[in-house]
C-alpha cells in the first residue's frame, strides 16, 4: 500500500433526498478520480440520510433507495466505493399477527450495512452487529443485527468494514476481522455530536489501529438533521497510532490521504467554539432542508435572546432574520437599550410592538370572571408575545426561534404557548452558565462586543412583574446548573446528589423537573450538544407516580 490513496467523503445528506444525495456521491467520485484515489469512502446510510426512522417502513422509500444505490454502483468503473446502505435480511421471524407489526416492517428485515462496490459490481457487504437503542438511537426498531462477519477482498487487499456502533465495542465485528487478518479497517458512521465526543472517537481509532497493526479509516456524516448535528471529524490513523488525516469538524469536503504518507498533527477539540459551530450548522440545515425562508427572534434585552439572535445571523445571514421587541407593562428602558444595541451590532432589522394595549384588553375582558394577578397575568403577557411573534412569522413566511435554555426547560421556568413558541430551540441543550460561556466566546472571537456588556452583566429577568429577577423564583444558576448536569446528564443516584448539594436544593429541583414533563413534551425540538438532551433521547412518561424524593 506504499502508493495507495484514499478519498474520504465527509458530506451532508438530506434524509430522503435520493436525487440530491446521489448527486453528492457522484461529485465526490469525480473529485476522488481527479485526485488519483483508489477507494472512495462514503458515510453510513448516505444515500438515505440518517436517521430515516419510520420512512424505512414505506415501500416507496425502500424502492427509491434501491434505485439510487444501483445508479451509484454503475459509476464504480476504475474506482472502488465503500458506502453505508441497507441490505435485505431474513424476515421469517417477523411478527405478522399484530396488525401494526404486519403493516409496519414485517415484510422486511433490514440490515444497516456497509458495501464494497467496484467495477459496477457488489463485492460484498458487512452488516452492523451492535444496533444502538439508547439515547437518540432506536435501530432495533428497524434493523436486525449481523449474523456473520466477513473480511472482504479487493485487489489483494483484505478490508475489514464496519458500521458506526461496532467501532465502539472491544469485541465484535472489528475484533473478529482483526483476528481473520486485515490490511485496512474502514468504519462508516453517522455519529451525532456532543461536547467531548470527537476525542472519544480519536482515542478509539488509535486503539484499533495499534491493535490491528493496520491503518484505520473513519468517515462520519456532517450536517444537521432535526435535533441532531453530525460533526464530521473524519480521520485516518496509521498502525502506530499517528494521524495521517484529520478532517475539520462541521464542514463538508472530499479529503484524500496516502496511506504511506507523513503523519499530521493530531486533532484537538475546540471547546465552546465547537458548540457554536454545531448550533449554527443545526440552525442552517434545519431552515435550508425544510425550505424555511428566515427566522423571527423575539429579543428581550436579555442574554438568551441575544445569543440566539447572533446564532441565527451566523446561520442564515442578517437579511433573513427579523428581531422583534415586545415591551410590556413592566419592561424597563434597560431592556430596550439592550435589544436595540444587539440588533444594531448585527445589522438586523428590529421591529417594536407594545403588548400593553392587548394585555389591558385581556385583563379587562376577564375582570369579574377570574383573578388576573400573579402567575395568570404573567402568563397572559408571555402568551400575547407568543401570538405576536407567530403573526410576524406568518406574515414574513418565517419560523420563530425559541430562546429557551436547558436550565429553564428543566425546571419548567417558561410559559407554554408563550415564550416556548417556535420551530426550533437552538440553545435548549445549553445550561444557563453555558449560555454565558458562549456569549463571552462570541464577543472574544468577534473582537468586539456583539453582545453588550450591559446585557452580559444584567441579572436575568422575565420582566412579567415589577422588579422581577430569575433568582427570586429559582436558585442562582451557578448553584442550579451543576445539580442539573449531575442529575440529567450524569444520571447520578439520589444519595450522591444529597451528599454533594444542599438537600433542599436537590429536593425542590427534582420536584420541579418531574412537574414539568408535560411542558417539555410540547416544546420545539432542541439541538443536541450534550450527552443527554431533552427530546428524543430522554423518554419519561407523562403519567407516573414514582418519585425519587
Amino acid at each position: 500500500m506504499s502508493k495507495f490513496r484514499l478519498a474520504l467523503a465527509q458530506l451532508n445528506p438530506t434524509v430522503g433526498d435520493f436525487t440530491g444525495n446521489l448527486r453528492k456521491a457522484q461529485e465526490a467520485l469525480k473529485i476522488a478520480r481527479q485526485k488519483g484515489a483508489r477507494i472512495l469512502v462514503l458515510p453510513e446510510l448516505f444515500l438515505l440520510g440518517y436517521p430515516p426512522r419510520d420512512l424505512l417502513y414505506r415501500p416507496e422509500f425502500l424502492a427509491a433507495a434501491k434505485e439510487a444505490f444501483t445508479k451509484l454502483q454503475e459509476e464504480t468503473t476504475g474506482i472502488a466505493v465503500i458506502v453505508g446502505h441497507i441490505a435485505e435480511g431474513d424476515s421469517r421471524d417477523a411478527n405478522r399477527a399484530d396488525p401494526s407489526a404486519a403493516a409496519f416492517g414485517a415484510a422486511h428485515a433490514l440490515y444497516n450495512a456497509v458495501y464494497l462496490l467496484a467495477e459496477r459490481k457488489v463485492l460484498g457487504y458487512q452488516a452492523k452487529a451492535k444496533l444502538p437503542s439508547f439515547d437518540v438511537f432506536e435501530e432495533e426498531r428497524y434493523f436486525v443485527p449481523a449474523d456473520k462477519v466477513a473480511v472482504l477482498e479487493w485487489e489483494e487487499l483484505r478490508l475489514g468494514l464496519s458500521v458506526c456502533e461496532d467501532f465502539w465495542y472491544e469485541e465484535g465485528v472489528i475484533a473478529q476481522e482483526i483476528e481473520a487478518g486485515v490490511d485496512l479497517l474502514v468504519n462508516v458512521s453517522a455519529s451525532p455530536y456532543f461536547r467531548g465526543k470527537p476525542s472519544i472517537r480519536w482515542g478509539l481509532g488509535k486503539r484499533w489501529a495499534i491493535r490491528a497493526g493496520a491503518p484505520v479509516v473513519y468517515v462520519n456524516l456532517v450536517g444537521g438533521q432535526d435535533e441532531l448535528v453530525f460533526d464530521g471529524h473524519s480521520f485516518v490513523i496509521r498502525p502506530d497510532g499517528a494521524f495521517l488525516l484529520s478532517a475539520p469538524g462541521f464542514a463538508e469536503g472530499i479529503f484524500t490521504c496516502d496511506l504511506a504518507g507523513d503523519p499530521v498533527d493530531p486533532p484537538a477539540e475546540m471547546g465552546i467554539a465547537e458548540i457554536y459551530r454545531a448550533i449554527v450548522l443545526g440552525i442552517k440545515d434545519y431552515f435550508e432542508k425544510n425550505g424555511l425562508k428566515g427566522a423571527v427572534v423575539g429579543t428581550s434585552g436579555g442574554i438568551d435572546s441575544a445569543v440566539v439572535l447572533v446564532l441565527a445571523v451566523a446561520a442564515l445571514g442578517r437579511d433573513r432574520v427579523r428581531a422583534v421587541f415586545l415591551p410590556g407593562p413592566y419592561t424597563t428602558e434597560e431592556s430596550w437599550r439592550g435589544a436595540r444595541m444587539v440588533a444594531e451590532n448585527l445589522g438586523v432589522e428590529l421591529s417594536e410592538v407594545s403588548i400593553v394595549e392587548v394585555y389591558d384588553s385581556v385583563v379587562k375582558a376577564l375582570s369579574g370572571v377570574l383573578d388576573t394577578s400573579g402567575v395568570v397575568g404573567e402568563n397572559i403577557q408571555a402568551r400575547i408575545r407568543g401570538l405576536l411573534l407567530m403573526a410576524f412569522a406568518n406574515s414574513l413566511g418565517y419560523a420563530v426561534l425559541c430562546p429557551a435554555n436547558k436550565s429553564e426547560i428543566a425546571v419548567g421556568y417558561n410559559t407554554l404557548y408563550g415564550d416556548t413558541v417556535g420551530a426550533l430551540a437552538p440553545i435548549g441543550d445549553l445550561l444557563k452558565e453555558e449560555v454565558y460561556e458562549l456569549a463571552r466566546w462570541i464577543n472574544e472571537s468577534a473582537e468586539k462586543e456583539l453582545i453588550p456588556r450591559s446585557v452580559m452583566e444584567r441579572p436575568p429577568t422575565a420582566e412579567l412583574r415589577p422588579g422581577q429577577r430569575d433568582d427570586q423564583d429559582l436558585p442562582p444558576y451557578p448553584q442550579l446548573d451543576p445539580l442539573l448536569r449531575a442529575y440529567l446528564v450524569d444520571n447520578l443516584p439520589l444519595q450522591r446528589l444529597l451528599r454533594s448539594f444542599p438537600k433542599t436544593l436537590v429536593r425542590e429541583t427534582i420536584r420541579r423537573i418531574h412537574r414539568s414533563e408535560y411542558k417539555r413534551k410540547q416544546l420545539p425540538p432542541t439541538l443536541k450538544v450534550s450527552p443527554k438532551a431533552f427530546g428524543i433521547g430522554r423518554r419519561y412518561p407523562l403519567t407516573y407516580s414514582f418519585r425519587e424524593i
